[in-house]
């Protein structure tokens, strides 16, 4: 099996193909969470909230247990239990919904009314909030040590990883196949930028937002990777208002936002969770702009105003791969029999990489028992409408 990408869906699968017996190369360009993937950066949150869409709070919760279990493994912090604080606007029927599923699947919560949550939590601004609910398991992984700690465990248990680019049939004569005359062909082998021929009875991409850019014929309007920034604000001296426990991790889907509290003394991170503009992940410019530093704080200055005027002390781009509707992608690829698909994590997908490298791994193996159609080549469509977030 090759696995083509180090990001947390090659990681996990990569992993968990290897779990099952099969012999494994793992390939990246860059190294595992390296700063030009949708992989890097110091944080992500992981949440079992998504509205009514029990898909994903299943997979949310089985990742949690399992990104648990591999922190214990490699004997290394890689999750902090944050909570995570639901914002709740007056009109907010996806709070509602995501209150109900933690209902029916007994995912432990607290509701609070908006003068309790202004006593636990004072430099919350309560602008426009009509009530909040702590999911209590929730919190965040340390996204690029949690990358290399699955790429690190899964050499241990014997996968070979090797450092080299490759692409894909929309670059020639990189794939081999064994025969051009039959409907669906089958891959003999890859070819590394390097000259470098690797062979494999399947071969998994997981590209993230080079999918597109490997695949362009098949993929370019079906993923389409965007540019988002995130900010870094210093937290005031010797205060306990931005740091666990004194703040959880907080999701405000109706003004679009999010927030990370001072962890490993990173920083407060704030970010618009709103799509942005088109982006080449090779090429585009990662440098943030001042529009986006200008929304940010105004932003903070209705919901955290203490933090209002605090200096940035890192900022970033990054980008999502976005499907149609957010949806991932994980399929077979319709030329290729012995080739798959697996991206579209849409700014949503980090934290489900175990439980897709468990999918993956399953799919390999000939089992059509639990197929998501949504999770088809077919289901995606060539307009984002950003229905999954």
């Amino acid at each position: 099996m090759a696995v083509v990408g180090a990001g947390v869906f090659g990681a996990w699968t990569a992993y968990q193909l290897r779990r099952t017996g099969k012999r494994v190369v793992l390939i990246d360009a860059h190294g595992p969470g390296n700063s030009l993937s949708s992989s890097g950066d110091q944080s992500r949150i992981i949440r079992t909230g998504y509205g009514g869409d029990e898909i994903y709070t299943r997979s949310a919760l089985r990742s949690l247990q399992l990104w648990r279990d591999l922190s214990v493994q490699v004997e290394e912090t890689l999750f902090h239990k944050t909570g995570v604080l639901w914002l709740a606007h007056e009109d907010d029927p996806y709070a509602i919904r995501t209150r109900e599923t933690f209902h029916n699947l007994g995912i432990p919560f607290e509701k609070l009314t908006t003068p309790e949550l202004g006593q636990r939590y004072p430099q919350i601004g309560l602008d426009r909030i009509s009530w909040a609910m702590l999911e209590l398991d929730g919190g965040v992984l340390v996204a690029r040590k949690a990358v290399q700690a699955v790429v690190r465990e899964a050499i241990r248990i014997g996968v070979e990883y090797l450092q080299e680019a490759v692409s894909g049939p929309g670059a020639p004569p990189v794939i081999h196949a064994q025969d051009a005359r039959a409907t669906r062909q089958k891959v003999d082998h890859i070819v590394s930028a390097r000259g470098r021929r690797i062979s494999a009875g399947s071969y998994v991409f997981a590209g993230g937002p080079w999918l597109p850019k490997i695949f362009p014929d098949l993929l370019a309007e079906r993923i389409q990777p965007t540019r988002q920034e995130v900010f870094y604000f210093a937290a005031p001296a010797r205060s306990e208002s931005f740091t666990p426990p004194g703040l959880p991790t907080w999701i405000d889907f109706k003004d679009e936002a999010y927030g990370i509290p001072d962890l490993e003394g990173q920083g407060v991170k704030v970010a618009i969770d709103r799509h942005g503009p088109p982006f080449d992940p090779d090429n585009g410019d990662r440098v943030v702009t001042e529009e986006g530093l200008v929304e940010v704080r105004k932003y903070l200055a209705a919901r955290l105003p203490d933090l209002k005027d605090a200096p940035v002390i890192d900022a970033r781009v990054c980008q999502y791969e976005n499907t149609s509707n957010g949806d991932f992608l994980i399929d077979r690829h319709p030329e290729f029999e012995n080739v798959w698909l697996v991206g579209g994590g849409s700014g949503h997908g980090f934290k489900h990489g175990p439980v897709v490298g468990e999918y993956v791994a399953v799919r390999i193996e000939g089992s059509n028992e639990g197929i998501e159609p949504r999770f088809s080549l077919e289901s995606k469509g060539r307009e984002a409408r950003r229905m999954v977030y």
